[in-house]
């Protein structure tokens, strides 16, 4: 996500939010510092190591042969149906062995500036706080079952893990040009609802919003309603996403590598200077440079989605 001529960056320092960037606004908690990151992890009791374990099993009645497998042998090598919420400790301690990752404990989602600079850093920032009961089926902001059964499992395949740090570094070039939006659309298709190819036909998902939800799981790799299509960078980056439903629209890899040539190999000064302020494509739109695996029905979206009680078909 950067190109030969660009200039060398000090990715030690945290970066500077300039003030002109278009970004949401955040309050820092009085007890964390410029980082973010929470003084340890939570120490979760037995209530929230059930909710942990019964949040575990119903993915695992639904992921298998739906995951993509790079996802479930991170599952394995780090060991995460151990049973409760694993410490942070331990798992870092494993995953550095693996790729040079580790996990923080943040209290709430952060800054676009301060989460490029953790991800620039091979560190992970994951929520410290896990769902109630009330909210088991859905919660809106990020939690540790999100962010560790979501996403850290893929970070023990190397070349996805490389993919996350230069995600990091691309921030610092998405805020010269003040296009965080395009990024995190990029985010938002690939590391967060991304699908992958694994052979002809085979379609798994690899991305944390999927993995972390049963009705997504089946919905992205199975449905007849949403559109895959193939995943191109420029395309992705000026398309519209859906925070809190089903995606009308999932882009498809046809593997690891694939996704990091794309984009660490992508001329981004070039594309940034494309980009309007705002995005060209609906979520639901199929357009003529798409190379469409399945065009949608779209009844779910059309019916009205979540909030209308559609069925996910």
């Amino acid at each position: 996500m950067a190109t030969v001529a660009e200039p060398e960056q000090d990715f030690t320092r945290l970066p500077e939010m300039p003030a002109d960037v278009f970004t949401a606004p955040l309050k820092r908690p009085a007890h964390v510092g410029e980082d973010w990151l929470e003084p340890k992890q939570t120490e979760y009791d037995s209530d929230d190591d059930a909710i942990w374990n019964d949040l575990f099993a119903r993915q695992m009645e639904v992921l298998p042969g739906r995951a993509a497998s790079a996802f479930m042998e991170g599952l394995d090598k780090l060991d995460l149906g151990q049973g409760g919420v694993p410490d942070f400790g331990e798992l870092s301690e494993g995953l550095g062995k693996l790729t040079g990752w580790s996990v923080v404990p943040v209290p709430m989602l952060i800054p676009d500036h301060v989460f490029f600079w953790h991800l620039a850093n091979r560190r992970f920032p994951a929520g410290n706080f896990i769902r109630t009961r009330e909210t088991f089926d859905y919660i809106q902001e990020p939690d540790v079952f999100h962010d560790v059964f979501g996403h850290v499992p893929m970070l023990t395949d190397p070349v996805f893990a490389d993919y996350m740090q230069e995600y990091g570094r691309a921030g610092w070039k998405a805020m010269r040009y003040n296009r965080l939006k395009s990024l995190g659309a990029l985010y938002w298709y690939t590391v967060e609802f991304g699908l992958i190819e694994e052979q002809p036909g085979d379609i798994r998902a690899y991305g944390a919003g999927i993995l972390s939800g049963p009705t997504e799981v089946v919905y992205a790799v199975e449905a007849d309603s949403p559109n895959r299509i193939m995943l191109n960078v420029d395309r992705v980056m000026r398309t519209d996403y859906v925070i809190s439903d089903l995606q009308p629209t999932y882009f498809v890899i046809d593997s690891f590598e694939d996704l990091y040539h794309q984009t660490v190999e992508r001329d981004f000064d070039k594309l940034y200077k494309s980009l309007g302020a705002g995005f060209t494509y609906a979520n639901t739109a199929v357009i003529d440079v798409d190379y469409v695996v399945n065009r949608g029905t779209l009844e779910y979206t059309l019916r009205g989605g979540r909030g209308s009680g559609a069925a996910p078909v």
